[in-house]
């Protein structure tokens, strides 16, 4: 295994440290590109997501690569919940239609584990899908920069 890039911001998390990771990983995620966001997860991070249990950045970048390919024009906004030292956690919501042009709003939460690289070892994740018309859409527009 390669040593590990560090990705600032690194822990122990401060309030500022912790909201700079928090929209360092919706900027990424937003990007909807598998191989830009599995790089933030350590070569052997574990996910629960919904119902689904990966091990391994591979795994997680299959994953991404899978969801993007059915979650159509996913847009995702993440608040910071709360942080200390090496854990963050985050609420969230995300917008995205399926093939056949229904529009969902995702939300949930996330709680994240980090080692002293920045890199996420641990992600967990509960999320709940509600169907919603394409003009109750909240999330149209990129955030603005900070």
């Amino acid at each position: 295994m390669t040593a590990a890039v560090p990705r600032p911001p690194l822990p122990p998390f401060t309030e500022e440290s912790a909201r700079a990771k928090v929209r360092a990983a919706e900027d990424a995620w937003n990007s909807r590109d598998p191989d830009r966001v599995a790089q933030a997860y350590t070569e052997d991070s574990v996910w629960r997501n919904r119902d689904r249990f990966l091990t391994g950045r591979a795994e997680i970048r299959e994953f991404l690569a899978d969801k993007w390919e059915r979650e159509l024009d996913y847009r995702l906004r993440k608040e910071l919940w709360a942080y200390t030292g090496n854990r963050i956690s985050v609420r969230f919501e995300y917008e995205w239609h399926d093939t056949a042009g229904q529009w969902w709003r995702s939300h949930g939460n996330e709680q994240w584990e980090f080692d002293d690289d920045g890199l996420m070892r641990r992600r967990e994740a509960s999320i709940n899908d509600i169907p919603i018309a394409e003009d109750d859409r909240r999330l149209t527009r990129p955030r603005p920069a900070a």
